[in-house]
C-alpha cells in the first residue's frame, strides 16, 4: 500500500522559496485528483473555469463547478479535483496571509467579534464582476518585484470588498469570525501543550500549519522562537517541581518534553547556573 502523503499549499507550487503573504497560482490537470490529503496554510480563494471540485472537511464537504467560487480557511481537508469529461482541469487560486485579512478587518469593518461557530468554507456565485476579476489577475506577474506586490494587494482588497457589498453581513461575519477562530485556536493548542512531551513539529500539525508557517506565527504572537519559548517554560515548570521536593529529578524530564536525563541536567544548568540534583 503507497504511503498517504500531506500536500503542503500553497508550499508546494511556490517550490522551495519562503511563502509571500500573496500569492496567485494557476493550477491545470489533465487527470482526476481524488481526496488529496491537504494542509492549507494559507486561506485560499478558488476560482475554478473547467471541472469540479470537491471538499471535505472534519464535520462537513461541499462541491462546486465553474458557476462558483470558494473561500476555503487554513486548514486540513481533503480535496477532489474531478474532469469534466475529457477537458483539462483549470482553477485560479489565491492566497493570503492572517496578516492580511486582519488588516483588511481593520481598515474596513468596524464590528470584531462574532462567537458563532462558521463552516470551514464559503461558496460564491459567480457573475460578471468576478469574471472581470479573474481576467484582471491574468495580467499580475508572479515575480516579487515591489510594484506587482502592491498591486496584488490591492486586488485581494477590492475582491474582498466587492464580496461584502454583495453578501454584506453574512461574509462580513464570517471573516470577522474566521479571524478570531484561528487565532483562538492558534494560541489554545500552544498553552495547552506547554508541558506536554510533543514536539514542535507535532504541535505544528496540531494547529494545521506547516512548520515554517507556525514559526513565523508563533514569533509574529510570542516575539521568541517557540524552541527557546517552550523550552523556558518547561524548565521553569521543572525547577518549580523539583523545589517542591516531592518529585525526583528523573520523575521530571520525561513528562517535560525531554528524551534523556543528561540533554534535561545540561539545559537546566545552562538557563539556571546549577544542575537539577544540586537544586534538590
Amino acid at each position: 500500500m503507497s504511503k498517504f502523503t500531506i500536500d503542503n499549499v500553497p508550499d508546494s507550487y511556490i517550490k522551495g522559496k519562503e511563502n509571500p503573504e500573496l500569492f496567485v497560482y494557476d493550477l491545470k490537470m489533465v487527470d482526476n485528483a481524488i481526496k488529496t490529503k491537504v494542509n492549507l496554510n494559507m486561506h485560499m480563494f478558488s476560482f475554478l473555469q473547467k471541472g469540479k471540485k470537491q471538499v471535505h472537511f472534519a464535520d462537513s464537504k461541499v462541491q462546486v463547478d465553474n458557476s462558483q467560487s470558494i473561500l476555503i480557511k487554513k486548514g486540513n481537508c481533503l480535496w477532489s479535483e474531478i474532469l469534466d469529461r475529457d477537458e483539462v482541469y483549470y482553477c485560479k487560486l489565491l492566497f493570503f496571509s492572517e496578516d492580511k485579512l486582519k488588516k483588511f478587518i481593520e481598515n474596513h469593518i468596524d464590528k470584531k467579534e462574532n462567537s458563532k461557530s462558521i463552516a470551514p468554507y464559503f461558496v460564491i456565485e459567480n457573475d460578471d464582476y468576478l469574471g472581470y476579476y479573474l481576467n484582471s489577475l491574468n495580467n499580475i506577474s508572479t515575480n516579487s518585484s515591489r510594484f506587482m506586490v502592491d498591486l496584488l494587494s490591492l486586488k485581494l482588497e477590492e475582491l474582498l470588498l466587492y464580496l461584502l457589498n454583495k453578501y454584506g453581513e453574512l461574509f462580513e461575519n464570517y471573516i470577522c469570525s474566521l479571524i478570531l477562530k484561528e487565532e483562538s485556536a492558534f494560541q489554545s493548542t500552544i498553552e495547552k501543550n506547554i508541558y506536554s512531551s510533543l514536539t514542535i513539529e507535532e504541535i505544528a500539525f496540531l494547529c494545521n500549519m506547516s512548520l515554517s508557517t507556525f514559526k513565523r506565527n508563533f514569533i509574529r504572537e510570542y516575539e521568541v522562537s517557540p524552541g527557546k519559548w517552550f523550552r523556558n517554560k518547561r524548565l521553569d515548570k521543572a525547577k518549580e517541581l523539583l523545589e517542591k521536593g516531592d518529585l525526583k529529578v528523573s520523575d521530571v524530564y520525561l513528562d517535560l518534553g525531554y528524551n534523556n536525563l543528561p540533554s534535561f541536567s545540561s539545559a537546566f544548568k545552562t538557563k539556571f547556573g546549577i544542575s537539577p540534583s544540586q537544586l534538590k
